[in-house]
């Protein structure tokens, strides 16, 4: 399956509220838009309207992975994620995290995760980010990996993880145009520490020249 950015979004925020606050859950559209567009804990900040979490939520529901409750004068949206796909309680937690915040380094996934799971330590983040990548499609209701590592970024210790409902990232060309704008820059820093090099040596030029007026004078 292939998800849009708006049904991404949405599919994060309904697990991320059931964890964390199963109090207010399911949610009802106009609770679910405020948690698609929080400030915090979100990567990017959108800026979503009703119409467009509603048209991405017939999406969802459309693939199984998410329902809408009408036993309410309120209609609310849970999701179904973990019987659809499969998951185990740490596979939600490194999803809900990785398709709210892109793409992270199973450090940084461990730092975050505290409210959705309580992960020992770092080799456990790289257990479950492993077994999503090693998913296989052949196997009975499964739907092959839902998770991959990317090119580790220069000077970067860890390597990033993203979740695979987007498609499969192109890493080769973000690779390229991340080196192509760090060269640019070291020209432009370049060329910047040269012009003033050249302001102060002229500066330096004109001083001496009066310090001989100077001297020719007395």
């Amino acid at each position: 399956m292939t998800l849009t950015a708006v049904q991404i979004r949405v599919l994060g925020a309904l697990i991320e509220k059931e964890i964390v606050t199963p109090e207010n859950y399911p949610l009802s559209l106009n609770s679910l838009v405020n948690a698609c567009n929080q400030r915090s804990s979100r990567d990017p900040v959108m800026e979503l309207v009703e119409d467009e979490v509603r048209q991405a939520l017939h999406g969802l529901e459309d693939l199984g992975l998410t329902s809408t409750l009408h036993d309410s004068r309120v209609l609310r949206f849970e999701h179904n994620a973990r019987t659809v796909l499969d998951l185990r309680r740490d596979e939600t937690a490194v999803l809900c995290l990785l398709l709210l915040r892109g793409a992270q380094t199973p450090g940084e996934l461990r730092g975050r995760s505290e409210r959705l799971y309580d992960f020992d330590d770092i080799s456990a983040v790289q257990a479950t980010l492993d077994r999503l990548a090693a998913r296989s499609g052949n196997e009975p209701g499964a739907t092959g990996p839902l998770t991959m590592v990317l090119p580790r970024q220069p000077g970067s210790r860890e390597a990033r993880y993203t979740h695979l409902f987007g498609g499969t990232p192109d890493v080769s060309e973000p690779v390229a145009t991340a080196t192509a704008e760090t060269t640019a820059q070291r020209v432009i820093r370049l060329e910047a520490e040269l012009a003033a090099l050249t302001t102060t040596v002229a500066e330096l030029r004109s001083r001496l020249e009066g310090l001989e007026v100077w001297k020719q004078q007395f």
